[in-house]
């Protein structure tokens, strides 16, 4: 197993074989990743003391960090879902074709709604709820607006294509996991032939 793929209070994540996880992501203990599924450079899903599942064709970019509650919440990302650059994801609930801005926070006990929007840098609060089809924006966040067409087309398009990225990732050999098998193959000793 990869030294970022780790295994802790004897729990291992299971990651679906076609998801991709980068060089410098670190994913640790009762983590659950779907098919289609991106985690990507420098980020941390961390499900030591409570655990962290993650749907189908979600993205969860670069340099973001997921973890949990020890004692009340895990953390639950459901499909289709994009989390932008820098997020902090802690002990809540990401509801399917959701979408978070980059640099945003969700905080212990938050639902993010289906189809909702949480603008970039935006803080949302212990315990609240973000209903379906509304953007939050602001520290503390607060309903902003129904999502706009524009809006709605932007999440339309990330989801997927970040998707289709990470298979290409996957196909170049840029997965964590099998970059790690390259590593070991060329640590393999071999036979010393003569001339």
């Amino acid at each position: 197993m990869s030294d970022n793929i780790l295994s802790i209070r004897g729990k291992t994540p299971i990651i679906a074989d076609d998801a991709f996880i980068a060089s410098t992501a670190v994913v640790i203990g009762d983590v659950e990743i779907g098919s289609g599924s991106g985690i990507w450079y420098h980020c941390v899903v961390r499900g030591d003391i409570n655990e962290i599942r993650i749907g189908e064709n979600t993205n969860i970019q670069d340099g973001s960090v997921v973890h949990v509650d020890r004692f009340t919440y895990g953390t639950f990302i459901g499909n289709n879902i994009t989390v932008g650059h820098m997020c902090l994801i802690h002990a809540c609930r990401l509801e399917d074709n959701c979408m978070v801005g980059m640099h945003a926070t969700v905080m212990d006990g938050a639902v993010v709604e289906t189809g909702a929007l949480v603008a970039a840098k935006a803080l949302i609060s212990p315990g609240k709820r973000v209903p379906a089809g509304q953007v939050w924006a602001g520290q503390p966040g607060k309903y902003l607006c129904d999502v706009k067409e524009a809006q709605q087309a932007m999440m339309d398009r990330i989801a997927p294509g970040y998707v289709e990225l990470a298979g290409e990732f996957r196909a170049a050999g840029l997965d964590i996991r099998d970059l790690d098998a390259t590593l070991s193959q060329m640590d393999t000793p071999t036979a010393d032939v003569g001339d």
